[in-house]
């Protein structure tokens, strides 16, 4: 289902947004409130295999604006295997402003065992620079909650960088809450290899012989 929203002024206006209304369900529909602008064509959908291209592109825009524009290694190929492949590990929504793709949110499922119940984990929500202001991220929000919902989850979570002060104002403005007492662990490619194999026992040649000269002794012992 699409919506009608009314942004209440340009200053916060990502923040404060006014009634809904029903529009034509393929599109969203934004105006502003001075009346200079009006974007009929703004529309939000699923990703398909096609869009892989512009979802690494995105993915890219993201890494720049967190400051980290050479921490990305995806490629196109590993991106259709795990979004589009036989066991896909994210789903994707895109944003478009008429043909023109301005953000993207990227989600999964984790799982709560107290509530019993699975949960949407919002991996990135992006929205292009130039193109904020508008309620996009908010619009990519709301169609996350509507998923969430339909889908029975019992929460939904996801994760803000420390210094990104406008993002933290947005999602406080939308009800959501810090979880303070919660410190996010995380292990890399490497640290997970190495966890795997320190469960390995490799004896060195010196226990093992030590090893073997006691089984002899044993068996001397039974003779």
């Amino acid at each position: 289902m699409s919506v009608l929203w009314r942004l209440m002024s340009d200053v916060g206006r990502s923040l404060s947004l006014g009634k809904l209304a029903p529009v034509a369900s393929a599109r969203l529909s934004w105006t502003v409130s001075t009346g200079v602008k009006t974007l009929e064509n703004f529309q939000i959908r699923s990703a398909r295999v096609e869009d892989v291209p512009i979802i690494l592109q995105l993915i890219r825009d993201l890494a720049t604006y967190e400051r980290a524009p050479n921490d990305v290694t995806a490629t196109e190929e590993q991106l259709v295997d795990v979004l589009f492949g036989e066991r896909p590990a994210a789903e994707v929504l895109l944003a478009f402003e008429g043909k023109s793709p301005v953000g993207f949110a990227v989600y999964f499922y984790n799982f709560s065992t107290w509530l019993g119940r699975p949960g949407l984990y919002l991996e990135d929500l992006f929205v292009k620079p130039d193109k904020r202001g508008k309620g996009y991220g908010r619009a990519l929000l709301i169609e996350l909650a509507k998923i969430a919902r339909d889908r029975e989850c019992g929460r939904m979570e996801w994760a803000v960088l420390d210094w990104n002060e406008p993002a933290i104002k947005f999602y406080r403005a939308l009800g959501a809450k810090p979880m303070h007492e919660w410190t996010v662990f995380r292990l890399t490619r490497d640290g997970i290899a190495s966890l795997a194999d320190s469960g390995r026992v490799d004896q060195p040649a010196s226990a093992k012989g030590s090893g073997a000269a006691r089984l002899a002794s044993l068996a001397r012992r039974k003779k």
